[in-house]
């Protein structure tokens, strides 16, 4: 019976003490998560409300409240122009609602970029800036990539043409970083149709720029290239003619100045009735 007491006793000591244990490495285990969690949010700093879409809307949709959630997010990390305000992005006195200005999905922040103001229809004239001017220019598959440009996409605008003075053509860099509005009819990637090919795109730009433009379609050729993400935008002069393309230096012609032979004079004199040079030298005089 000891015996039997004994082994239960001993059976009893040995699941307190896994008991124990196990205990102590739940504790352990919940101190290492709790130390994360604030080490996490030592780094997040302060959750903000903002509101997310909550599913994918497509270019032109009217953007309502079911179409939004609010959801936490780190105030450190907020995007300039999200909303997390009801009544600024839903007005209540408003003229009508806003519109997708782009395909969104579900989760993406609503930025101010992403939507029209209230009662404004999605158009080109949503994404014009202030003091800003649209203006068409003809393209063509030898106009560099009228096949991959798309819009919100960057380019260089080359000029090709004679100038008055230089013998041949001149190919030079007009604009720099020029954002496409549009290509074709569209203003948006969803809105593209069968065919890859633009034949027209839409840049902004001020009246002048657009001066400058129209200018040179109307005297040129007009190149386009794409202009990769981060890029800078080109303020030097770039200007190559058919003789620097092809490395051909111009010939310079050296004339050699001309040498005026000093004019010497003798001193004459009479031997019987002629006059002859002597080997004395006088001054000439004219």
């Amino acid at each position: 019976m000891r015996a039997v007491f004994g082994l239960v006793l001993i059976l009893g000591m040995a699941l307190a003490g896994a008991a124990v244990y196990m205990i102590q490495g739940h504790i352990a285990q919940t101190e290492i998560l709790l130390k994360k969690e604030r080490e996490f949010n030592a780094k997040a700093g302060k959750l903000v409300e903002v509101y997310v879409f909550n599913k994918t809307l497509n270019y032109g949709d009217a953007l309502t409240p079911e179409d939004v959630q609010l959801i936490y997010w780190p105030e450190k990390a907020l995007p300039e122009t999200i909303f997390t305000d009801p009544a600024l992005l839903f007005p209540e006195n408003a003229d009508g609602p806003r519109y997708i200005m782009r395909t969104t999905e579900a989760y993406e922040p609503v930025l101010a970029s992403r939507v029209t103001e209230p009662g404004e229809l999605a158009g080109l004239t949503a994404k014009l800036e202030a003091g800003m001017r649209a203006f068409a220019i003809k393209v063509g598959v030898a106009s560099g990539v009228s096949g991959f440009v798309q819009p919100d996409d960057f380019i260089d605008i080359y000029w090709t043409g004679n100038i008055s003075g230089v013998e041949g053509e001149v190919t030079r860099l007009i604009e720099s970083s020029i954002q496409i509005l549009a290509v074709n009819n569209s203003i948006n990637d969803d809105q593209k149709g069968g065919s890859s090919d633009a034949r027209t795109i839409t840049i902004a730009g001020t009246p002048e720029k657009v001066a400058r433009l129209a200018q040179a379609q109307a005297t040129g050729r007009l190149s386009m290239s794409l202009v990769g993400d981060g890029a800078e935008v080109v303020t030097e002069k770039i200007e190559v003619d058919t003789n620097s393309m092809l490395g051909i230096e111009k010939e310079v012609i050296v004339v050699a100045p001309e040498v005026v032979e000093k004019e010497v004079c003798f001193a004459k004199q009479r031997k019987g009735g002629e006059l002859v040079d002597t080997d004395v030298e006088i001054p000439c005089s004219n």
